[in-house]
């Protein structure tokens, strides 16, 4: 049964409006995947909407009535407002709202985590890596990862044990990569972040939501190269669950 949703998320950054502005707009590749917005009211948005809110750098509003391919939902809405903080930063408020029509708790509580962990990875962005150009590669584990316990199995494939806890600068194994001491800026039962000084690794245990496992890389080198780094975890993966 078709049923509205609304996820409200508030957080201050260090980061001034016209960065946060430039991350959300033209940076998404930096913390969340490449998107484009056309720069006016009016203009397009991502996955076939509308800007219906352009007021650079406090407020962006894209709308979509009918989600492309994503057949759960219809209406999907995104709303940032960014303002100055009192002494330096910003404050921003993200809702994220619209309406799910299939399997409603498992598509609310997915969203809600994954907001989590895509802001923090955001703000992890705006600290580390503001203003610097990023590739990204993204995809899918084999279809044997969407079982119960295969986002453990992918935690002990990177090095990780259950004692290594969030914050930790830990070395671990990093497909296309290989040895590496990084930052695991972000842990729990469903996500992974790890940070280079050059790139940040997002781990996604979507089979805990009826999907493989996925991964997202947001690489800021100067070599870097989408497809190389795609086929790496890909096949990364494939041999975890073989």
């Amino acid at each position: 049964m078709s049923k509205e949703f609304e996820i409200v998320r508030e957080f201050e950054t260090d980061a001034d409006p016209e960065q946060v502005w430039d991350a959300i707009t033209t940076g998404t590749a930096g913390w969340l995947w490449p998107m484009e917005y056309e720069p006016r009211q009016g203009g397009a948005a991502p996955f076939g909407g509308t800007v219906t809110t352009w007021d650079p750098p406090h407020r962006l509003t894209g709308r979509v009535e009918e989600v492309e391919g994503i057949s759960q939902q219809t209406l999907n809405q995104l709303d940032h407002i960014i303002e100055p903080r009192v002494g330096g930063g910003s404050w921003v408020r993200y809702v994220h709202s619209g309406i799910f029509v299939d399997d409603w708790d498992n598509q609310y509580d997915g969203a809600a985590k994954h907001t989590d962990f895509y802001l923090h990875t955001l703000r992890q962005y705006l600290e580390h890596f503001t203003g610097r150009p990023a590739v990204f590669s993204g995809g899918d584990g084999p279809d044997a990862s969407n079982a119960p316990g295969a986002f453990e199995v992918v935690a002990r494939g990177l090095g990780l044990t259950e004692g290594t806890a969030e914050g930790a600068s830990v070395r671990v194994e990093l497909p296309g990569v290989g040895p590496a001491e990084a930052v695991l800026d972000y842990r729990n039962a469903y996500f992974i972040g790890l940070r280079t000084d050059r790139a940040m690794f997002r781990l996604f245990g979507r089979n805990h939501f009826g999907a493989p496992v996925g991964f997202g890389v947001h690489d800021f080198g100067p070599d870097a190269d989408a497809e190389r780094t795609g086929e790496a975890w890909r096949s990364w993966l494939a041999g975890l669950f073989s």
